[in-house]
């Protein structure tokens, strides 16, 4: 086991006084608790300790809400503050289940109404003014109408009985803002510039070897690549749905875009940014259709590193429909099955998989972190209900399509920032103190080695050291997840502060218009400022526009995915109650254990489950069974005790463990 490494210092926070000081307010975001209390991060002090609001003073603040918070009040040593008012109140709408209670003294069936919250910082109960059209045991969208220690709605949508499949899914995208449907206007518009012939006037004709490279189950193309090589090295063509071509501004179709601002995945369906005319029809680069693209021609040396990049108006042809696990295949084997179907592009592709190592070699080089970590997906069966859940591996196509396309992204960002033209930049800034400082604390409990971490300055490559040691101990399981959310939110900016990641100065978002604004937004300001010359100061606006439209609807999707992930394998977990599985312990709370099965699925083993006596130290990672202990990463033997597919939680129990530790 690597040596632990001493724990940094770390000033220590004075004791806090004892008597009543001259009260001074500041602006906060409250979170809230069901036991009536809850804690206030002070706007712009993200970083800093919490102020705990004691159950009576959070003056009906809920979740989410910024509100004023008066300072200091001390108790116990810690720093308390109360809520003098609420200056805004949070915009999330409430979902949660219709329930109801006979009021008492009342004769006849008088029932009282109210909402079980799905949100857990969320009071128990919140008081139905007006239930319209809904029944109890609905799962329902409320509308506050009043704040304060009781608050209480009205009832604006039902989904349906709270149990079943459709009304959770309906929940969940309701819960993130998110849209299933599109506005009649922007559907007609769609059919309309689908149906538009194409034409070559002022375009390039690609003629060279171009294939797609996708997932069996892909339905919207945005990317194709051809390479050639030549003296100085190589070229690389990464061809790119030319979206904007049918997205025209101050359309139906554009203000769609910019409301959505991306596609959302999950299981085997997806809420598209456009409307399937264009996502899967006219748009999505076919296998022997012409189609039109926004083309970046990328020059590189004989080292694969580049040179110099040129955008060009296109039409392309994709000579095939590639797939990832037929090319891997392959790749690996020549006289494959697939053989025959991949003739044509065949050499292109071994000379891919030269440029790819090179690639790769050189993200090494510089620190660039890569985490590959097993990805769980569906099966799903005829009635929407998943089979199975299997572990997705990423093969070389994966990753040298991966390679190509952050290549052409850091390209386009180069080539608009020495050209001073307006970008939608995608930036990621180092982590946070708070957070780089628990994640030193993780490691050291975990028995792996901070040390990289407390290099100055700080960078990736650290991270990436980290990485390859938690492989080597077989700890990348417990590591993965805790790095990442370690990490500072990438988001999307006009002002290029770098992406520290992938330890690139410059970086954006190009190469999926179909389903992303930032990258359909950067289309536009090309085509219109780099090639038809017209004036940068005329797109600045619509840049910073398109970034925040893109940062706030990409966290709405982020949340929106997990949470159906989450409840698919609860409904997968629900059909396998008492089924017994290893798993490999994640992570441990003060009020249990979580472990995931071996086909990604995660369940919390409960205290309450665990033997009479277990401890669970989340601080020193450890779950103490009589001498036994456990830690992150440690084997176990479960059954699935249960499944709550609409609370999207798993219930597992611990049969045996593999090893102890004295």
């Amino acid at each position: 086991m690597t040596s632990r490494a001493p724990l940094p210092h770390k000033r220590r926070r004075q004791a806090a006084p004892t008597k009543h000081h001259r009260e001074r307010t500041v602006e906060a975001f409250f979170s809230g608790t069901r036991h009536g209390y809850g804690f206030a991060t002070v706007k712009g002090e993200e970083d800093k300790e919490d102020i705990f609001i004691p159950a009576g003073k959070t003056a009906g603040a809920l979740d989410g809400d910024l509100v004023l918070v008066a300072l200091p009040l001390y108790a116990n040593g810690r720093q308390e503050g109360r809520v003098e008012k609420i200056l805004q109140s949070a915009p999330t709408p409430i979902i949660g289940t219709l329930a109801s209670a006979r009021v008492r003294g009342v004769r006849g069936n008088a029932r009282r109404y109210f909402l079980i919250p799905d949100n857990r910082r969320l009071p128990e109960e919140i008081g139905v003014d007006d239930v319209g059209d809904a029944k109890e045991g609905d799962r329902v969208l409320l509308v506050l109408r009043g704040r304060g220690r009781y608050p209480y709605g009205t009832v604006l949508r039902s989904f349906g009985p709270a149990h079943t499949k459709d009304a959770t899914e309906a929940a969940i995208l309701a819960e993130n803002g998110i849209e299933p449907d599109f506005e009649p206007e922007a559907l007609r518009q769609a059919e309309k510039m689908a149906a538009l012939p194409l034409l070559e006037e002022g375009r390039r004709r690609f003629t060279a070897p171009i294939l797609t490279m996708d997932s069996a189950d892909a339905k919207d193309l945005d990317d194709a690549v051809s390479l050639e090589k030549t003296k100085e090295g190589y070229t690389l063509c990464v061809h790119i749905a030319d979206v904007s071509e049918y997205v025209r501004p101050k359309t139906a179709l554009d203000r769609a875009a910019m409301h959505r601002g991306t596609s959302v995945y999950f299981a085997d369906k997806v809420i598209p940014m456009l409307p399937p005319a264009l996502s899967n029809g006219s748009c999505s680069l076919n296998a022997g259709e012409d189609k039109y693209t926004l083309s970046a021609i990328l020059f590189l040396d004989k080292e694969g590193r580049l040179l110099k990049t040129e955008l060009t108006r296109g039409i392309i042809r994709s000579s095939v429909r590639g797939v990832y696990s037929e090319i891997n295949a392959l790749l690996a084997d020549a006289d494959s099955p697939f053989k025959e179907k991949y003739a044509a592009v065949y050499p292109s592709l071994l000379l891919m998989q030269e440029l790819y190592r090179k690639r790769e070699a050189l993200a090494e080089a510089r620190g660039c972190l890569s985490v590959e970590e097993a990805e769980p997906y569906f099966v799903i069966g005829e009635d929407g209900v998943p089979t199975d859940i299997l572990v997705r591996q990423r093969g070389v196509s994966e990753k040298m399509i991966e390679q190509f396309m952050l290549l052409a992204n850091e390209g386009v960002a180069t080539l608009l920032f020495q050209k001073k033209i307006p970008c939608v930049y995608r930036t990621h800034g180092e982590p946070p103190p708070d957070k780089l400082e628990s994640f030193i604390k993780y490691l050291y409990n975990l028995g792996l080695s901070p040390t990289p971490l407390l290099q100055e300055p700080l960078s990736v490559a650290a991270f990436s050291q980290i990485v390859k040691e938690a492989e080597e101990a077989e700890k990348l399981g417990a590591v993965a997840v805790p790095l990442l959310r370690t990490m500072a939110k990438a988001t999307y900016q006009t002002d290029p502060t770098g992406h520290f990641g992938l330890a690139l100065p410059l970086y954006c978002h190009f190469t999926s218009p179909i389903r992303r604004l930032s990258d359909l937004a950067t289309h536009r300001i090309i085509k219109a400022v780099l090639l038809d010359e017209e004036a940068p100061e005329k797109y600045a606006a619509y840049a910073r526009r398109a970034a925040a439209a893109a940062s706030e609807t990409e966290l709405s999707a982020v949340a929106a995915e997990r949470q159906m992930n989450d409840f698919y394998q609860a409904l997968w977990a629900e059909g396998h109650v008492g089924e017994q599985w290893r798993a490999q312990i994640s992570s441990i709370t003060s009020f249990g254990a979580f472990a995931r099965l071996e086909n990604g699925c995660e369940g919390l083993l409960p205290l309450e489950l665990l033997p009479f006596g277990a401890v669970c130290d989340e601080v020193a990672l450890t779950l103490r069974i009589g001498k036994t202990v456990l830690s992150v990463s440690d084997s176990i033997t479960v059954t699935i005790a249960g499944a709550e597919p609409a609370a999207r939680r798993v219930t597992l129990s611990l049969l045996s463990f593999d090893k102890e530790k004295k």
